[in-house]
């Protein structure tokens, strides 16, 4: 078996807003005419007006990645601008109401919206998607197994959603709860093989469940087009060095597998429920709290945890992948803080939800729009 390739490739949703207001502001259809022109096929509308998707091309490491990633950040800001608009990312929008936001009137959308009602409509959130090439697809599917576990403790680096109109919610990456009223959500399954999810996705297509795979909206799935392993799990990340950290550790994740494939040894399976519990910790405390180290059996703090996974777990293949910078900026997050906490900490101060889209508009420019 070959090994795989291990490309990167990332997609982020980012927020056009108004910064007079704060609010977000429907404009999409307006980006998309003039953003074909200059991104091609890199940018592309959402569900709601008021949120443009873009996504880099192929990468061969992390460094390509923020190349990418500084290139449509800085396109997308441009073309906003050019209407007087901003543009933020974070996985929620601190104050706006998901009740008064207009659904891009595309097929697609409005096919998701009958189908899903004031689901699809409440989708108000915003999120950091990562493929990494796995071309064989029954490795595909064991890292899949053995990566579901470390789901939620990069989604604990990437939490960017404490708020929910106008609320403080209590929990750092709200978004993830509104998303898991989706079907076909949340931690993945184990599978045996690619033919085990294949026959599974051809039974909700043959029952008119879904169109085609295209539709399971696990945090960790295959996807379904591409050789890709795809992580789902994260919050859109407010610094793009946080989006690149987030994609240099999946990447890192997947190479160590290989390592262990290739040596004969794996990495023990976790049941779907436990790794549900450490997804749990990870949304209400991001990494502030405690995580399950299952394997112990025992509770530790997420700190603790993120730290191990990429000090020594990973440490046997940073440097061969040329990522050691990427990777342990991780230690940057824990020792400065999350979007999540930032954005905590700026309202504390301000009392002021526009205040805070003011410091991600900023945080969102940062390395990315020449000051």
């Amino acid at each position: 078996m070959k090994p795989p390739s291990l490309t990167i490739g990332i997609e982020e949703e980012y927020q056009i807003i108004d910064p007079k207001t704060g609010e977000l502001r429907s404009y999409i259809t307006q980006i998309l005419d003039e953003g074909k022109l200059l991104l091609r096929e890199a940018v592309k509308a959402e569900l709601h007006q008021s949120m443009v998707e873009v996504g880099t091309e192929i990468c061969k490491t992390p460094a390509d990645a923020r190349a990418e990633l500084i290139r449509l950040r800085r396109a997308i800001i441009e073309l906003a601008s050019k209407n007087g608009l901003k543009i933020a990312a974070a996985g929620t929008h601190p104050f706006s109401n998901w009740v008064e936001q207009e659904i891009t009137p595309f097929e697609r959308y409005i096919g998701v919206w009958k189908d899903m009602r004031d689901l699809a409509h409440q989708l108000l959130i915003f999120g950091t998607h990562v493929h990494i090439g796995i071309e064989d697809r029954d490795f595909l599917i064991d890292c899949m197994n053995v990566a579901r576990y470390f789901a939620p403790h990069v989604l604990a680096l990437s939490c960017s959603s404490p708020f929910w109109m106008g609320r403080d919610t209590g929990l750092h990456s709200y978004r993830s709860i509104i998303f898991r009223h989706f079907p076909r959500s949340g931690i993945p399954p184990t599978l045996n093989s690619w033919n085990e999810y294949s026959d599974y996705v051809n039974v909700l297509v043959k029952t008119k469940s879904i169109p085609d795979g295209t539709k399971i909206w696990w945090d960790v799935r295959p996807n379904w087009r591409y050789p890709t392993l795809e992580f789902r799990i994260c919050d859109v990340c407010t610094r793009v060095d946080e989006a690149v950290c987030v994609a240099a550790i999946f990447q890192a994740i997947i190479a160590k597998l290989w390592k262990l494939r290739r040596d004969n040894l794996t990495f023990r399976h976790y049941s779907t429920a436990l790794i549900e519990e450490n997804k749990w910790r990870a949304v209400r405390y991001g990494i502030n709290g405690n995580l399950l180290d299952l394997g112990r059996q025992e509770e530790r703090s997420a700190k603790h945890l993120i730290r191990e996974l990429v000090g020594w777990f990973l440490h046997d293949v940073v440097d061969e992948l040329g990522s050691r910078q990427e990777v342990e900026y991780a230690f940057t997050i824990l020792e400065q803080g999350t979007s999540a906490d930032r954005q905590l900490a700026v309202f504390n101060e301000t009392k002021d939800h526009k205040a805070v889209v003011q410091h991600l508009i900023k945080e969102t420019e940062e390395n990315v729009v020449e000051s």
